[in-house]
């Protein structure tokens, strides 16, 4: 979750053809208005194989959980983002039990997150937020699980609690928005880097640069949905059926065919969640 709200929805299938086998790496059927089956039908009528929903906190998560077990295509996470670190501590060992017995019922999810740091909003004080994916950044360890982790504005702290409490062997910073030494440093601790609709807007150089020099085998692409809706969508609601459009600008980037950038999306999606 980006915090970029859109402004209107559409159900409007794209004309344009991209391609199938795709995987949304990250979005919120949980905050879209229309129905998650027909969202989900859209996607799968547009190329979009796989979807990945995210839980932002408690009760969110559940819902994506419940979302998710209704569909063979759909997975979900389990976690607390850093807009609801406070609330969450505010319940004590009662928030981290139910969070857990989330992340342990068997196949019901297959990351934590997503979780870390944002400094930008700062909707919840800086160190509640640090505790807080500090938590579950053990949990990953603890559970073997992958972990989804939201940076903005706090890359040095981000990159210093993964240090100290050590990166989880399946990692991946979703809707990544650093440029080419952020990559560089997460790349360096074995992370896998989400690429959003920010990809495609004007001023977002630095984050094409860190396009160029991610590995293959460590991209992958999202629509954040419902937020940040690539451009020529921006203005709309987001939809998981827009993310072979974010996917057409990295295959542009990476000089591959767009085929190949659908295949990978879903092979490296399945080799970060473990399926």
């Amino acid at each position: 979750m980006n915090g970029e709200a859109a402004q209107s929805d559409t159900g409007a299938t794209d004309a344009t053809d991209l391609g199938s086998g795709w995987f949304d790496n990250h979005c919120h059927l949980t905050s879209l208005k229309r129905e998650p089956a027909q969202v989900v039908a859209e996607a799968n009528a547009g190329g979009i194989d796989y979807l990945l929903t995210v839980g932002c906190d408690l009760d969110d998560s559940e819902r994506a959980i419940g979302i998710a077990a209704q569909f063979d295509n759909v997975w979900a996470t389990a976690g607390i983002h850093p807009h609801e670190a406070e609330p969450f501590l505010e319940l004590g060992e009662a928030g981290m039990d139910r969070l857990r017995s989330m992340l342990e019922a068997d196949g019901a999810v297959v990351a934590v997150g997503e979780c870390g740091l944002d400094y930008h909003y700062e909707h919840s004080p800086r160190v509640e937020q640090r505790v807080v994916f500090e938590r579950q950044v053990e949990l990953a360890h603890e559970l073997d699980l992958a972990l989804v982790i939201h940076s903005r504005s706090a890359w040095d702290e981000t990159f210093e609690i993964l240090d100290r409490a050590g990166v989880p062997p399946r990692t991946v910073f979703h809707c990544f928005t650093g440029g080419p030494v952020e990559a560089e440093e997460a790349l360096a601790r074995g992370a896998y880097l989400s690429f959003s609709g920010i990809v495609t807007f004007k001023n977002a150089e630095d984050l094409r640069e860190a396009v160029r020099l991610t590995p293959l085998d460590r991209l992958l692409v999202e629509t954040d949905s419902p937020y940040l809706a690539p451009i020529p969508y921006r203005g709309q609601t987001n939809r998981p059926a827009l993310v072979s459009t974010v996917g057409r600008t990295c295959a542009d980037l990476k000089e591959i065919s767009l085929a190949d950038m659908a295949t990978l999306s879903w092979e490296n999606g399945k080799t970060l969640y473990g399926a």
